[in-house]
């Protein structure tokens, strides 16, 4: 029997329904699997060591200047690029830095107004001070809990609510 030329040897196309139908479930089926592998990585918290950090829009210096990290300032790395890093700040911003700008030493800042620091992790705790927002403190012990050991640069070690905070 004779076949047609525009459907070549042996194949019969796919009706337009059959295509889309094909590609819409591919879509999900990789968003499904983008979706589950993300909840599988964290993201990791660093903190910029130099006194002040050039942050750009491209991984080099050739790169357009976006603003200036202050030392001790908490990022959230989100990707890594040879020698540069894509951060993500409390604003939700994001820029690139050299890698070697960051340590693994864990800071955090005060996302609300007078954020209360306590001296044990309750709400009826003493008050040890109160921080404002934007004040940068070192997290002292990293696990994850409702409330965090956190210590200021005077020295005022306490506790806060890891709601109050950004870094954690």
């Amino acid at each position: 029997r004779p076949r047609d030329a525009r459907q070549g040897a042996g194949r019969r196309p796919l009706p337009t329904t059959a295509k889309a139908s094909m590609t819409i479930s591919r879509l999900f089926a990789s968003a499904v699997l983008l979706l589950s592998s993300a909840n599988l990585y964290a993201f990791e918290f660093k903190t910029v060591v130099p006194n002040a950090v050039i942050l750009y829009d491209a991984p080099s210096t050739k790169g357009g200047k976006l603003f200036v990290a202050p030392r001790g300032m908490p990022v959230q790395v989100v990707l890594t690029y040879g020698e540069w890093a894509k951060v993500r700040d409390a604003s939700g911003d994001m820029a690139w830095l050299e890698s070697r700008s960051l340590s693994a030493k864990r800071n955090v800042v005060v996302r609300i107004p007078n954020a209360r620091v306590r001296a044990a992790a309750d709400e009826a705790a003493p008050l040890l001070m109160t921080a404002d927002k934007g004040v940068i403190l070192e997290l002292v012990d990293p696990q994850p809990s409702s409330w965090i050991r956190v210590r200021h640069r005077d020295g005022i070690s306490g506790y806060i609510k890891a709601a109050d905070v950004w870094g954690t």
